[in-house]
């Protein structure tokens, strides 16, 4: 008797998740430790955009560890790993939006180079988490809503470069302010986008089809 489908492709489904663990660890590594990096000089250069980016490095953290405990599981635990992702992001995005209207009091001007520098360090990053994660985009719910994180990283750090250029050039701390309402939003946005993915991902193909 010749194997079922589902034996045939079971090997191959292990090799998946086993790469998705390796390169889930990996990223996990980086945004950690560019985490603290940013962080720190968030606060050195008294700049909302470099806040806002380090927050989205310790969220992506956060969902890079929820992904690696649903690796291997079924379709619902990666929808509610999702969907998790999901909270943490609107949350970051609140409160970068809170963040920025307490700053809108203030004039204080961030240090520009300070935010540059790090803003490349991070840019440089996140090309490299992006790029490990991109070999399984679409593999599943799961991997989609890591590799969403990853993209918005993306933005966000060349927004944060915008800004440090802006800064300079106009000697003003409303740019940063600028861009750190612009991460808020693009995280609220995105969201919003995991939820109705991971709803979508528990409807029957069937269902959905109309059948």
């Amino acid at each position: 008797m010749s194997k079922s489908c589902c034996e045939e492709k079971a090997p191959a489904l292990v090799e998946l998740a086993k790469g998705q663990s390796r390169v889930l660890w990996i990223v996990l590594a980086i945004n950690l430790s560019m985490f603290g990096v940013e962080s720190v000089f968030a606060f050195v250069a008294g700049s909302l955009a470099l806040l806002a980016d380090s927050l989205d490095m310790l969220g992506d953290a956060m969902t890079y560890g929820v992904s690696l405990f649903v690796v291997n599981r079924g379709i619902a635990a990666k929808a509610s790993a999702a969907k998790f992702k999901a909270w943490i992001i609107l949350v970051s995005g609140v409160g970068i939006l809170a963040a920025a209207l307490y700053r809108s009091f203030f004039h204080a001007v961030p240090n520009y180079e300070v935010m540059g520098a790090v803003g490349l360090v991070a840019l440089a990053a996140n090309l490299i988490c992006l790029q490990l994660l991109s070999k399984f985009r679409h593999s599943d719910v799961n991997m989609s809503s890591v590799w969403l994180c990853s993209r918005n990283d993306i933005i966000a750090n060349v927004s944060v470069l915008i800004a440090a250029g802006l800064v300079h050039y106009f000697t003003s701390p409303w740019p940063d302010l600028v861009v750190g309402l612009a991460l808020s939003a693009l995280f609220l946005r995105s969201a919003l986008q995991i939820f109705s993915e991971a709803r979508q991902s528990l409807v029957p193909s069937g269902s959905a089809a109309g059948v």
